[in-house]
């Protein structure tokens, strides 16, 4: 039901509250909830509020399914259910040596998400195998544990952007919560793990053989090392360079090369995409961060400098269309925040500050690699969620 008046008074006609307005001021019940505005008088749709606050339930419901879901993960309680199958809340307390109060709760609300499965007739609670793909199975393209550790990294930082909204002025990547750094390893991990080696690289003009051969590879922008050691195992005769500027993360990709038994063709250095030194690579790679350089033209720049005559360079990005209205999607739903949150303050924060963000796009990525002297730009390859470019000289 609308309503509208012109009053200097109106009481709220389901709290009694008296709203004083110069203006006009529209009331709008529904189910007993009442919304005053001082604004402008509004044209509103019950039908389209209807379908909006169910919507908006939704999306709180999934915020709260972070903290939860990074629970089940912590107490193990996903991999508990994989390896044992149907549980009543008393059986996976006891598994996993937790409080069963606490595990019925949490149960529940799994089964409310669509999560788990839920027999009433036994009492017991389902991990079914596509669920699994998504929170239980480690090297699952589809594991997606990792965005959650994101959100909750990043929700930790928000109030440091909030604040440069006031400003203008960048935040760091080293000024974001710690767990920051972790959480971009895992969420990129899966994708990395399933197409570096099988997809994208084979896309690449004759780069497959002369890393078959014996080849000089730089990673720039390696984080924790996991996109460097996945290509060093599967080439053992090239050697893989990585590099990265914060000295934490090279220490944990130095330690993954250990762990993987690929110290002999890697190193991991301290070093910045507009300086990182040697000269000759044959190929370079920059995984998912250029957009958040404060001049990648200037980073291309000296990428070109330090390949080979016939060398290449790869840059995988978030896959994105060049213009708003084409990322109206969940991905760019995904992707816009993050790049709210973490890609633009990054880049603002540093020299230039061009701030591509997360969706730049084909043509403004083309763009800024050829400014910096690239000659040619292809997209190689594609998935869902990313897409992969290739720079040559000519």
């Amino acid at each position: 039901m609308r309503g509208q008046v012109d009053v200097s008074r109106t009481a709220c006609i389901c709290c009694h509250r008296v709203q004083r307005a110069s203006e006009r001021v529209v009331a709008v019940r529904i189910h007993s909830q009442c919304v005053l505005t001082k604004e402008k008088t509004m044209q509103v749709n019950e039908v389209k509020l209807s379908e909006f606050v169910g919507k908006m339930l939704g999306d709180i419901g999934g915020a709260f399914s972070v903290g939860l879901v990074r629970i089940g993960e912590q107490l193990g309680l996903y991999k508990a259910l994989l390896e044992s199958g149907p549980m009543t809340p008393h059986e996976l307390a006891m598994k996993t040596r937790t409080a069963e109060r606490y595990i019925r709760e949490w149960l529940a609300h799994q089964a409310a998400s669509g999560y788990l499965a839920y027999d009433p007739d036994t009492g017991e609670f389902e991990l079914p195998p596509e669920q699994a793909m998504v929170f239980a199975v480690d090297d699952s393209p589809v594991n997606m544990l990792g965005v959650f550790d994101l959100v909750i990294g990043n929700l930790e930082s928000a109030p440091k952007v909030q604040h440069a909204f006031h400003t203008g002025e960048g935040v760091s990547w080293g000024d974001h919560s710690n767990c920051l750094f972790c959480a971009v390893d895992k969420f990129f991990r899966p994708s990395y793990q399933h197409n570096i080696v099988e997809q994208w690289l084979p896309a690449l003009d004759d780069v497959i053989e002369k890393l078959e051969r014996g080849a000089r590879v730089a990673d720039i922008g390696c984080g924790h090392g996991s996109s460097t050691v996945f290509m060093a195992k599967a080439f053992p005769n090239s050697h893989f360079f990585g590099y990265d500027f914060h000295d934490a993360s090279i220490a944990h990709a130095r330690d993954l090369a250990r762990r993987e038994d690929v110290e002999g063709n890697v190193t991991f250095e301290e070093g910045l995409a507009k300086n990182f030194p040697g000269a000759n690579y044959d190929l370079i790679c920059m995984f998912d961060c250029l957009h958040d350089m404060g001049d990648p033209a200037g980073a291309a720049a000296h990428v070109l400098e330090s390949l080979a005559d016939d060398g290449t360079f790869m840059v995988v990005e978030p896959m994105a269309g060049d213009r708003l209205e084409d990322n109206l999607n969940p991905v760019g739903r995904v992707m816009y925040a993050a790049s709210t949150l973490v890609c633009v303050p990054t880049s603002l924060a540093q020299e230039v500050g061009l701030a591509l963000g997360a969706q730049a796009g084909e043509a403004k990525l083309r763009e800024v690699i050829m400014a910096g002297g690239f000659g040619s730009v292809r997209r190689a390859a594609e998935t869902p969620f990313s897409m992969v470019l290739e720079a040559r000289r000519q």
